[in-house]
């Protein structure tokens, strides 16, 4: 019994034992190359056949939900009409999405994903400064090229060599709207309200207050709000009405700042309000709805500019995207930079030669006057672009171009 005990027992642990060999070759064929990862920088695959991998993570849900989803449809615009005309290097592009849920701990989680489970060669993303701050060390780290659509705070592109964005950054913004408003509005004394637990928000504060400065206006108003939990602004905005601002500086979000708007015209506060490109949303209307008229805000892009380049991106969004009651959908600027960040990386490969993380880099940092349909890009020495900035008055709820300034 006990040898026929030990006999038997033999021959389920061969078995485990081929089958544990033969699984540890298998793991190391695909680690070896092929189109869908494995090789290379970090695992990454440099394989010269098979799909070419870039990875998007983005704000698909949660309360900035309409950032990551108008990001991914210009990317996947893009990346379709990129693979319907040859692809890059004869090679298809594969887009992976994954979200973040508007959460800056979800950004480095799905960071990690896209490099270590999905090898990716590049990534795409965010457009929320915060999200990008939290997942670029991650990319930095596995020398993965990180080219964010429309992060505008500075910090985001000095974490690293391999970081860059394909927007303007927020000391431009910051004064653009200042100058806008000391000029062609003849404001002079400002109030700010703005989200101090956002890098954005923060930072673009700082950058239109020192402007006003500079320029010999007045900060009568200065204060504060936690993103994500405020919802009561009347606090604020009875001091802020005290002090009587001739215009409100907002540098949030959209679904603060429709709030704001709102609670403000409740107060009976007149003063314009303004904001930077985080108002960029038909949430903002859909909230604030008649409180917002009559407000300011700067951004990428403006729909109705006659630019060839616009026109022709608009109408392929229109005719691919839908909204829910089946009349087609007009692209915010979240949605145009993320088909210039797709085309631009698309770029980049393609001068690069190869999918090494290291001549990815090296091509994006080359980058001058690429014709994005949002503008010409230029990176410059610190992986920033150079693009002008649009000023919108929203007008009968809509967004209706009123100036345009150059860096």
């Amino acid at each position: 019994m006990r040898l026929r005990a030990t006999a038997v027992g033999l021959v389920p642990l061969a078995l485990l034992t081929f089958a544990l060999l033969s699984f540890a070759t298998v793991g190391c064929d695909r680690d070896a190359g092929g189109g869908s990862g494995g090789g290379g920088e970090g695992g990454r695959s440099t394989s010269s056949t098979g799909d070419i991998l870039i990875g998007h993570f983005a704000s698909m849900t949660g309360d900035t939900a309409t950032f990551g989803v108008s990001a991914d449809e210009g990317i996947q615009l893009a990346k379709d009409e990129i693979n319907a005309a040859g692809g890059v290097l004869g090679r298809k592009i594969k887009v992976i999405t994954e979200d973040d849920r508007s959460l800056n701990d979800e950004a480095k989680t799905t960071v990690q994903k896209l490099i270590g489970r999905d090898h990716v060669v590049a990534l795409l993303g965010e457009i929320a400064s915060s999200r990008s701050i939290a997942g670029a060390p991650i990319a930095q780290d596995e020398r993965v090229p990180m080219l964010s659509p429309g992060s505008t705070n500075p910090k985001v592109t000095e974490i690293g060599d391999y970081i860059f964005r394909a927007c303007f950054i927020d000391n431009f913004q910051g004064t653009a709207v200042a100058k806008f408003a000391m000029g062609d509005l003849k404001a002079k004394r400002f109030a700010i309200l703005y989200a101090n637990n956002s890098d954005y928000s923060v930072g673009l504060r700082k950058y239109f207050r020192d402007a006003v400065t500079a320029g010999g206006g007045q900060i009568v108003a200065d204060l504060t709000y936690q993103e994500k939990s405020d919802v009561d602004f009347k606090g604020q905005l009875t001091k802020i009405r005290d002090a009587n601002p001739d215009a409100i500086f907002v540098p949030g979000y959209y679904t603060e700042a429709a709030l704001i708007c709102q609670q403000a015209r409740e107060l009976g506060i007149k003063a314009p309000l303004m904001g930077g490109d985080g108002w960029d949303s038909d949430q903002l209307v859909a909230i604030g709805k008649g409180a917002v008229e009559g407000c300011y805000f700067a951004n990428h892009y403006a729909a109705e500019e006659d630019r060839p380049e616009v026109q022709k991106f608009v109408q392929s969004y229109r005719a691919r995207y839908k909204n829910p009651d089946g009349s087609p959908k007009t692209p915010d600027a979240m949605a145009i930079l993320g088909y210039d960040a797709m085309r631009l990386m698309a770029d980049a490969i393609k001068r690069a030669g190869g999918t090494e993380g290291t001549k990815i880099r090296d091509a994006l940092a080359a980058t001058k006057d690429f014709p994005g349909a949002s503008g010409s890009i230029t990176i410059d020495e610190n992986r920033n672009a150079k693009k002008p900035i649009i000023i919108l008055k929203i007008t009968n709820g809509q967004f209706r171009y009123v100036s345009r300034a150059n860096p």
